[in-house]
């Protein structure tokens, strides 16, 4: 908070003219500081609020501002990252942001296609549909992709009992 009366000399402090002033002027200065960091907030994607429009814009992104800005903010991210020559890494990292966890890319180069392993995670992680169309928009135009996803098999389920599976859908179990 600015406290403007600090370059006031001290008779004029105690002035009820002057202190109802510098009350209000105060109270105007708060409301620039605020704004000026609500502006400043915009220019980086992890503080963003109503400026990830104008990221996604810059990026070439559709806005969907039906998406939580969590996703808005990860496909932002990703489309930071994507920028320069597509490699293996490059897709591993992009697609890493998407998945919040470790991911492994597999090449099929006489296939000319890969393979996006989701090794960090089980189950399918969330926002699949942007992380491809994510990819459509990086990926040399000849090559295809696939996802495969890592789950539970039944040797990790080998020392459990019924009674500690029963409350659990096989979905569920599939991906503890």
């Amino acid at each position: 908070m600015s406290d403007i009366t600090r370059y006031v000399p001290n008779f004029l402090k105690n002035s009820s003219i002057f202190s109802t002033i510098y009350d209000a002027e105060i109270f105007e200065l708060n409301d620039v500081e605020n704004a000026t960091t609500d502006v400043l907030d915009q220019c980086f994607v992890d503080t963003a609020t109503w400026g990830l429009k104008y990221w996604e814009a810059f990026l070439g992104l559709d806005t969907d501002l039906t998406k939580p800005d969590a996703f808005r903010r990860e496909r932002i991210k990703a489309k930071l990252r994507g920028y320069g020559t597509v490699t293996r890494q490059f897709i591993q990292n992009v697609a890493s942001a998407f998945s919040n966890g470790e991911v492994d890319v597999i090449e099929h180069p006489s296939e000319y296609k890969f393979t996006v392993k989701f090794v960090g995670t089980k189950g399918i992680p969330p926002n699949m549909a942007d992380l491809s169309k994510t990819l459509d928009e990086i990926k040399p135009a000849h090559l295809t992709y696939e996802y495969s996803y890592t789950y539970n098999v039944w040797d990790f389920l080998s020392g459990m009992t019924w009674e500690t599976l029963t409350p659990h859908t096989w979905d569920e179990i599939r991906v503890i």
